[in-house]
């Protein structure tokens, strides 16, 4: 027998990428997510009799972007393979994929976990076709086809993780990178990124890896994580009593919150792999190669350490910033615009993202644009408007866009700092509150924020809070 303290967990993961085509991989049937069932589909990606494939160019070159921001070696000459199965999702009972000869070799993917920075290794990109979605209702199914054939890149993995938050904080890394690339849209909701993941138990020290199961077409990562950590879980029990694990394929059940089997998970020869005669190899030059090097993006890790190095932001504003592609580069132009990176930071990561979480919505489905930000940024850089008043404003730009200042003088937002209109107020306060001046006189600097307090009350929060303190300052002859 051996505890489960003594078994240590293995995850390999299998990341299905759809690529950023306006076309399917073999045909010109469109790539539009949320058309009618069955009407993105043609001979070609029905797999009828016949109809012959054609390479979709741009999907070659997105998988090289890809692999070339990943780290990998680019085989400049590889094929496409037909994969055998039987499964209603597959109109032409054969996947065409890439075996033995796919385009991307090796890589990396870098992420951090717990302030730690880690590193997964990648065996292999390869470029495949996507299947159709099963659906399933209470006395029958259907099957969409408009998936089928869309261009899809696989991610495979070397077996480097060891746990739950590991292949989380993978994928989150690796998303990243993908999205930065501009790739593919990497958006889970319409199922962009869907990962088959690899886990298994060994006792710890183990050179030999223990029999896996397969979790099929995760598409969040919370629930990634969520099955993986039932499934490590499960497993180390079973062995640890002296069971057996079956290799098997598994599902996951998000509301039970548990793993259970639905088949015997297939080996390598099961799909009797061959290479698919209707399509001729991909062969590449070193120059084209080259050529998508040195025409790629900027990666996150590049925008993080220009964030903090060149702007001045902390390690966090720029981790927290750079997650997000779409936000980061509202924080570029804005932060470009009203010339203070901290202040757009500020108000990207206090403001900004609380209303797009409470709203569920993404910055560019809002109303505020960069330049408006950055107009009321100014604004509150100069203390023309206070903190509360930036915020009313903001909220105004967030659901109706519009001009900053204009919107400031609308809600009576606009401080002012002319002291000839200041004054009767101060004047007003130090007769009206004795009290509190002969504290401040005494050398109690709270009494001095009651009395500022007290002339935005009267000013209706229109006196600038720093020239009234100034004006109190002079006055007491402190």
């Amino acid at each position: 027998m051996i505890s489960e303290e003594e078994l240590e967990a293995t995850i390999g993961l299998e990341t299905h990428v759809q690529l950023n085509t306006r076309s399917k991989i073999w045909c010109a049937c469109s790539t539009t997510f949320g058309a009618p069932p069955n009407t993105n589909v043609c001979p070609v990606c029905m797999g009828y009799p016949g109809a012959l494939p054609v390479l979709n160019e741009n999907a070659v070159r997105l998988t090289v972007i890809a692999g070339l921001a990943l780290g990998c070696e680019i085989n400049l000459r590889s094929k496409h393979d037909r994969k055998s199965y039987f499964y209603p999702d597959m109109p032409k009972n054969y996947q065409i994929t890439q075996y033995d000869q796919p385009l991307c070799l090796g890589g990396q993917v870098v992420y951090s976990l717990d302030g730690v920075e880690r590193v997964v290794r990648l065996n292999r990109i390869h470029l495949e076709e996507d299947v159709g979605k099963n659906t399933h209702f209470e006395n029958s199914s259907g099957v969409d086809y408009n998936r089928a054939g869309t261009p899809l890149m696989e991610i495979v993995t070397e077996a480097d993780l060891h746990s739950a938050e590991e292949a989380f904080a993978y994928l989150q890394a690796l998303k990243e990178i993908l999205s930065y690339a501009g790739v593919s849209h990497c958006n889970l909701e319409e199922g962009n990124m869907r990962c088959d993941v690899n886990i298994s138990v060994a006792p710890k020290g183990s050179d030999k890896l223990g029999v896996k199961t397969e979790l099929k077409n995760m598409n969040t990562f919370r629930g990634v994580r969520d099955a993986a950590t039932y499934e490590i879980k499960r497993q180390k029990r079973e062995v640890s009593v002296g069971g057996t694990i079956q290799q098997t394929t598994i599902r996951w059940d998000d509301t039970t919150g548990k793993t259970s089997a639905m088949r015997s998970k297939e080996y390598a020869h099961d799909y009797r792999y061959f290479p698919d005669p209707d399509l001729m190899p991909i062969v590449l030059t070193d120059e084209e190669v080259d050529a998508l090097r040195s025409a790629l993006p900027e990666m996150p890790a590049q925008r993080r350490e220009r964030y903090v190095q060149e702007l001045g932001l902390p390690a966090y504003d720029a981790d927290v910033l750079v997650a997000d592609r779409e936000i980061s580069d509202f924080f570029e132009q804005t932060a470009t615009l009203c010339g203070n990176a901290k202040s757009a930071s500020n108000f990207l990561m206090g403001d900004m993202m609380r209303m797009l979480n409470d709203q569920e919505r993404s910055i560019n489905s809002v109303a505020i644009s960069p330049e408006s930000l950055a107009e009321l940024i100014k604004l509150f850089d100069a203390k023309k408007v206070n903190n509360q008043g930036a915020k009313e404003v903001f909220e105004v730009l967030f659901e109706k866009g519009g001009d900053a200042l204009e919107i400031a003088k609308e809600l009576g937002k606009i401080q002012t700092s002319d002291t000839g209109s200041i004054e009767p107020f101060v004047a007003q306060v130090i007769e009206e509150h004795p009290g509190p001046v002969s504290d401040y006189q005494g050398g109690k600097d709270a009494a001095l924020q009651f009395l500022v307090g007290q002339v935005m009350r009267l000013s209706r929060g229109k006196a600038n809070p720093q020239v009234v303190g100034d004006l109190f300052k002079d006055k007491l002859g402190t």
